[in-house]
């Protein structure tokens, strides 16, 4: 692998990190959150609702930026709000304080969502476009495996608020980062002057392409199992199966690893099979994984070591799902790369935090909710892969 590949595979991931490490890293405080600020669960769930309804819609408005103004630009402008939003979630005084620094916290993330993402498509496409593209998420993987723990470290001695310090602090590296290393992927003669009706046409053009919607929803079905299990996780860990801080934190980490594993085959898999078969065949066993763990709890086997074993063998198809679907939606628009990994980042955050408000209304305090609604997003997928992807070998999506 060359040095340059690996070299723009940290960097893009260490970038990409700022967004889950602000999830990843307070999970643990959830419950001491809520406590200290004398705030009921619900309450304490809308901080990840408002952060992701924030991290998805603002997507829209980085991803046309970055084609209008370059990649850096706005991304300088994202990671300087996330810095000092994360430096009022340390100091909010109230639970609505804090969902309203968390949305602001949003607004500067989404910059690290849907800019990676088109700097990934201006060096690449195809195979190579998912190396790198799962090579980032390896690096992206530090998040899920740390994060919790880290921020369960901190709980304990310094208290919650020091998790948002922290963030302030790794935040303000990833500026510096992108300042001295990441170069400008977008020359001036690429850059779209700003259209309002530019901008609508793209839009409208990817609205109507069935193979990037369904796509798109394909990977958003992925992330929103995701978010079902952050939004639940830390309650149903701590109180339900009596996990401390730092048990939850690896069990935690554990869950996630399935899924960075099996995302460093996707590219090797789609080289050999093709993307399109990799995507129909992990979403067919993303389903039937799912399933199987739903109906599994619902008949009352809800041990906890089955648990994470059912849910660690779902994010192994979730592994090569999303990564391969978030490449294909974009393989054929190039030339406006960022506003379709925009579009197709804030559908997916949205459905996101769909999810986790679904999930939350219905959250008993036991595993069942988790795994139906995990079990709702496998099928759906299964059915929108057979549905967008019917007789497509390969993609052939005309302007």
């Amino acid at each position: 692998m060359k040095l340059n590949f690996i070299k723009m595979a940290l960097i893009l991931g260490l970038l990409s990190c700022v967004g889950p490490v602000a999830i990843d890293m307070y999970l643990p405080a959830l419950p001491d959150i809520a406590q200290d600020l004398g705030a009921p669960i619900e309450a304490a769930q809308y901080t990840l609702i408002s952060y992701f309804v924030a991290f998805g819609v603002c997507q829209l408005f980085y991803g046309p930026a970055s084609d209008m103004f370059g990649r850096k630009p706005p991304l300088y402008f994202g990671l300087v709000l996330f810095t000092l939003a994360s430096i009022g979630c340390a100091l909010a005084p109230s639970i609505e304080a804090l969902i309203a620094l968390r949305f602001l916290q949003g607004v500067g993330a989404a910059s690290v969502m849907s800019i990676p993402r088109a700097v990934i498509r201006d060096y690449y496409t195809g195979t190579q476009a998912t190396r790198l593209m799962t090579t980032v998420m390896l690096v992206i993987s530090i998040s899920p495996m740390l994060a919790p723990l880290i921020g369960s470290t901190l709980i304990v001695p310094f208290g919650w608020r020091s998790v948002f310090l922290l963030i302030a602090l790794l935040t303000l590296a990833s500026l510096l980062l992108a300042v001295t290393s990441l170069p400008e992927t977008l020359h001036h003669h690429h850059r779209v002057p700003f259209r309002l009706n530019a901008m609508l046409g793209a839009f409208s053009t990817l609205l109507r392409d069935p193979v990037y919607v369904g796509l798109t929803s394909i990977g958003g079905l992925g992330i929103a199992s995701f978010f079902s299990f952050l939004a639940t996780a830390s309650f149903l860990y701590t109180d339900f199966y009596g996990l401390t801080p730092t048990e939850f934190s690896l069990a935690f980490a554990l869950n996630a690893l399935g899924f960075f594993i099996s995302s460093q085959f996707a590219a090797n898999l789609g080289a050999r099979f093709g993307s399109v078969v990799v995507v129909k065949w992990a979403t067919a066993g993303f389903a039937i994984s799912s399933l199987v763990m739903c109906m599994v709890v619902f008949w009352g086997n809800d041990q906890f070591l089955l648990l994470v074993a059912m849910l660690l063998t779902c994010n192994i198809f979730l592994g090569l799902v999303i990564p391969t679907s978030m490449v294909l939606s974009l393989e054929e628009h190039g030339p406006i790369a960022g506003t379709a990994a925009a579009l197709g980042g804030a559908l997916q955050m949205l459905l996101g935090a769909l999810a986790i408000v679904l999930t939350s209304l219905v959250f008993d305090g036991t595993p069942l909710p988790l795994t139906a609604a995990i079990a709702v997003c496998g099928v759906s997928s299964l059915i929108i892969s057979r549905l967008t992807l019917r007789g497509i070998a390969h993609l052939v999506v005309p302007y």
